[in-house]
């Protein structure tokens, strides 16, 4: 009779450590693809962070420590060839930022379809241009710093600034501008300068004095 109740006691015994080690294969396996799952979708968010803040890159500048200078904006309007300067009746803006648009640039400023190869600027006066968007947060931003420098240096700069959703040949054809706000300066005798991000009044009041040799 021992013999007969032991036999089962082993059974029972048996059928106990299987199935055991059964529950705990199956909660490893159950925490190992939580684990996998919780990767996998910060991988995801992570990745969606990325695109997203690539694509913002693309269309609008955010402010950075440094004005970012860009030379391809003016390479096919800027030769070897000296700058030279018109004789446009243009008598100033009177301490406002004029808006205008691609004909206005051409009859004011540069006539980029006569001169194609060399920079024949229009104006008696150094004239800064910020090309904008309504939809562009930093340009709104920028927008009041420009009036006001249009005041401070009234007589000395004539401000203008161009909607680059309005004028798309002038901003995306002649000027290849990706990014907004840019910022073109341009000395009443010399080569266009095209800066391109959000910045502080003093940063573009340094930039004027680069550029135009005003303190």
């Amino acid at each position: 009779m021992f013999m007969r109740y032991k036999n089962k006691i082993m059974y029972f015994c048996s059928v106990f450590n299987t199935s055991t080690y059964l529950y705990m294969n199956i909660r490893l396996s159950l925490l190992g693809l939580a684990t996998l799952c919780l990767v996998g979708c910060s991988s995801q968010v992570e990745n969606a962070g990325n695109s997203e803040a690539a694509s913002t890159t693309i269309t609008e500048q955010s402010t950075s420590a440094e004005p970012q200078v860009t030379e391809d904006a003016v390479k096919n309007l800027v030769t070897e060839q000296p700058a030279e300067v018109g004789t446009s009746a243009n008598s100033g803006n009177d301490g406002k930022v004029k808006k205008i648009n691609t004909q206005q640039f051409i009859d004011e400023i540069f006539d980029y379809k006569t001169n194609q190869s060399t920079w024949v600027y229009k104006g008696k006066r150094h004239a800064v241009i910020d090309f904008y968007a309504d939809w562009c947060g930093p340009c709104k931003r920028v927008a009041p710093i420009m009036d006001e420098l249009a005041k401070q240096y009234q007589g000395k700069i004539d401000f203008y600034k161009i909607n680059t959703d309005e004028e798309g040949e002038l901003s995306g054809a002649v000027f290849g501008i990706r990014s907004i706000p840019s910022i073109l300066f341009i000395p009443a005798s010399g080569q266009p300068a095209m800066y391109t991000g959000a910045f502080p009044k003093d940063k573009y009041i340094q930039i004027i004095n680069e550029q135009f040799k005003i303190n």
